[in-house]
């Protein structure tokens, strides 16, 4: 529940939280360091997300990754997590786990012609330093919450939800181990892009996303609404190369090719941030704005297949199960990205 949302909640059943942050946000702004799994598919953006987190250790203490297909298939993501653990110094004490191959009902579709063949185009990449842990992301993701303290850790899903629908499908006891789910994914006032009505990360798995999201776990969304509030400019870039260090310049290259994927398409020099506001709201919660709604995903639409169905206005009078982020202070965001980053090596 944000904070106040009690007091403001609407007789429509979604409550206007505008002016708050999430309960568990306010207890990280006072200390607390979160037990963090991050859920991931990288792409460009998980791999700054999870230089952002690691950068943060004073806030967040992230216990492993999780890699699942999505961005580019799934050999790619789990070589791409452990590359990226490798820039931040942490390659024996970071374990990442291979996941699902491919969403639970339909094929794989992915992101190639946007992050490039290897999911992390404008920046070389070495062979990985150290191999992937045995175990199967979704045991890996059972066992740890299985033995949890009651809501002890939160999950961090910057992709497709196969590996949590597949995790709470198996074993919805999980579900008491659980802190919240803060994930990046859907859209409504911006609309798709990879489809007019739907985000990429929905969109690649719809069904995972609705067990997900009627799974009763506390959800916080990043939506695409949010991360084009922060677009990433040569002006933001500059900084952060600017700190002369590994992963500062890993993450300068990879913005600037982001930057220039949008300039080739669209003609802009700018282009969203997407996965590192859902870290960023793990590290700086008050940054970020939003409201309690409801969120379904539409699974069957022949247009509409994977959009995010929220509801404003109370009509489908179904209680809110997820904070959807609506506003994010962009220039603390990008000072508080550098500031982490500039932690690392």
């Amino acid at each position: 529940m944000l904070a106040g949302a009690a007091a403001s909640a609407t007789a429509s059943g979604a409550a206007d939280t505008s002016n708050g942050v999430s309960s568990s946000a306010t207890a990280s702004q006072a200390g607390a360091r979160r037990s963090v799994i991050i859920d991931c598919d990288p792409g460009q953006d998980d791999a700054i997300a999870i230089l952002f987190a690691l950068g943060a250790s004073e806030r967040l203490d992230v216990r492993a990754l999780t890699s699942v297909a999505g961005n580019v298939p799934l050999d790619l993501t789990e070589r791409n997590a452990r590359i990226v653990r490798d820039w931040a110094g942490r390659t024996h004490s970071l374990p990442v786990y291979a996941g699902c191959p491919r969403p639970l009902a339909r094929d794989l579709i992915t992101a190639a012609n946007v992050h490039g063949k290897t999911g992390l185009e404008g920046v070389p990449l070495h062979e990985p330093l150290a191999p992937l842990a045995p175990q199967h992301a979704v045991a890996f993701l059972i066992d740890t919450l299985r033995t949890a303290p009651p809501r002890g850790v939160t999950l961090c899903a910057l992709g497709p939800l196969t590996n949590l629908a597949t995790a709470l499908t198996e074993a919805p006891e999980i579900r008491n181990g659980i802190r919240e789910i803060v994930l990046m994914g859907g859209a409504f006032f911006e609309r798709g892009n990879i489809t007019p009505a739907a985000e990429f990360n929905i969109y690649v798995d719809p069904q995972a996303a609705q067990i997900v999201f009627a799974s009763g776990v506390p959800i916080v969304v990043l939506p695409r609404d949010v991360a084009v509030k922060a677009p990433i400019t040569p002006a933001r870039i500059a900084p952060i190369r600017a700190l002369g260090n590994c992963c500062g310049a890993m993450a300068a290259d990879i913005m600037a090719a982001e930057v220039a994927y949008q300039k080739g398409r669209r003609g802009i020099e700018s282009a969203p941030m997407y996965d590192p506001c859902a870290t960023g709201y793990l590290i700086e919660p008050s940054l970020f704005k939003g409201r309690e709604v409801n969120v379904m995903i539409e699974t069957v639409g022949e247009w509409t297949l994977g959009e995010t169905v929220v509801d404003w206005s109370g009509h489908s009078g179904r209680k809110p199960n997820a904070t959807w982020i609506t506003e994010v202070d962009a220039d603390g965001f990008y000072a508080a990205l550098r500031a982490r980053l500039a932690t690392l090596p």
